[in-house]
């Protein structure tokens, strides 16, 4: 249950982003934005924390605001994959992690809510 709302949340992150952040975008239905939050999960879980480990120096000097970085190299590699998600640059993607985290972050804050009561 937890890993479909991480690819909801992710669906629903690139959904707002993609009219939000300008150069950023995607075509597709809801079906599309499913996959492209499968996608996004799967690059989060396997290649986030390699860039994560080899980015840790820079991380730690810029006391942490590196990790957007990271968080817009996982976009910009599922923009490369996925053939209707599109990033115009490094900014859009950071920009799109950046609105992707926080929905995923009210997401989970939503049903975890829910889940106490």
């Amino acid at each position: 249950m937890r890993i479909l709302l991480h690819v909801l949340g992710n669906g629903l992150g690139v959904l707002l982003a993609a009219h939000v952040v300008p150069g950023l975008s995607y075509t597709g239905g809801l079906l599309y934005l499913f996959v492209v939050g499968l996608v996004i999960g799967v690059i989060n879980a396997l290649v986030r924390p390699v860039l994560t480990l080899l980015s840790l120096p820079l991380i730690v000097l810029t006391l942490g605001l590196f990790y957007l970085v990271v968080n817009g190299a996982g976009l910009w590699i599922a923009a490369k994959l996925l053939p209707g998600l599109t990033s115009t640059g490094c900014l859009p993607a950071i920009l799109g992690a950046l609105v992707l985290s926080v929905v995923n972050w009210l997401v989970a804050a939503l049903f975890e809510r829910e889940g106490r009561e």
